[in-house]
């Protein structure tokens, strides 16, 4: 057990101070599977984009690390050999590759590490491999944040100027996060939310492989977005929150070459 502090954040309302509660272990799903079809490089796998000379899969594991873990998973799939050559060799203690032979989504590539998770229990940190400037600071306050508010899953979100591209955070009117929905499937009133899902997520292992299972592809990409267990959530009863954080640069994915130039400038001012 240990004691924490609670935060004034203003969307959600903190437990009373001092407040003891079971900090639950912690596991790390690595998402790594995916071709980066606007990358000009069709024959490597996205996270091996190079950032500032460092592929940007570096940077992620980099993070993760300074994260107290039980076990990380880093799920490959396209060009597996180069990804899986190049984050053995930092020798990172309890990492498992695990493959996503056929890329169907988020969702999909998740339920891939079910097997080596189960009778685990915890919390599971999700995030892609391709979201660099996210910050160790960042995830432990989302990990506080997760455990506070005693949520089953927990996602990171961020207002940023152009939410082009990102799936949206849709609330009720009384603040409460109700739904992820994604670019491709948005109406022309959820495209102007500017407040966007970060892919990265802290979700309790106790539901989350039975969840996945319920997931369907009937989207316009046909398939299995992660995204939607966070309704498949509520329909069960189980709470769910987004929390807000101001440093928008810290979600930024990288999707083409324009945007790995746009992460360099900012990796740049950041030192």
């Amino acid at each position: 057990m240990r004691k924490v502090t609670a935060q004034r954040q203003k969307n959600y309302i903190p437990l009373p101070i001092n407040m003891e509660f079971p900090v639950l272990r912690t596991s790390v799903i690595i998402l790594a599977a995916g071709k980066g079809k606007r990358m000009n490089n069709p024959s490597m796998a996205k996270v091996m984009a190079q950032l500032n000379g460092k592929p940007l899969i570096d940077y992620v594991v980099g993070t993760v690390q300074k994260i107290d873990t039980d076990k990380i998973f880093l799920v490959v799939g396209f060009q597996k050999e180069s990804v899986v050559e190049f984050v053995s060799s930092k020798n990172i203690k309890n990492l498992h590759f695990v493959e996503q032979k056929e890329q169907l989504g988020t969702g999909h590539a998740v339920a891939q590490v079910e097997p080596y998770l189960n009778g685990w229990q915890g919390n599971i940190l999700i995030l892609a491999g391709d979201v660099p400037l996210i910050r160790f600071e960042t995830l432990s306050k989302l990990l506080d944040f997760h455990n506070e508010t005693m949520s089953d899953l927990s996602v990171l979100s961020a207002r940023i100027s152009n939410p082009f591209g990102y799936g949206r955070i849709l609330r009720n009117p009384d603040g409460s996060f109700y739904k992820i929905v994604e670019e491709k499937d948005a109406d022309e009133n959820q495209r102007k939310i500017n407040e966007v899902n970060s892919g990265v997520y802290i979700v309790k292992s106790e539901l989350l492989f039975k969840t996945l299972k319920e997931l369907k592809n009937d989207n316009n990409q046909k398939e299995y977005y992660l995204t939607d267990i966070v309704q498949l959530y509520r329909q069960k009863n189980r709470k769910v929150e987004a929390f807000l954080i101001a440093e928008q640069q810290e979600i930024f994915g990288i999707n083409s070459q324009q945007d790995l130039l746009e992460a360099e400038k900012i990796l740049n001012q950041l030192v």
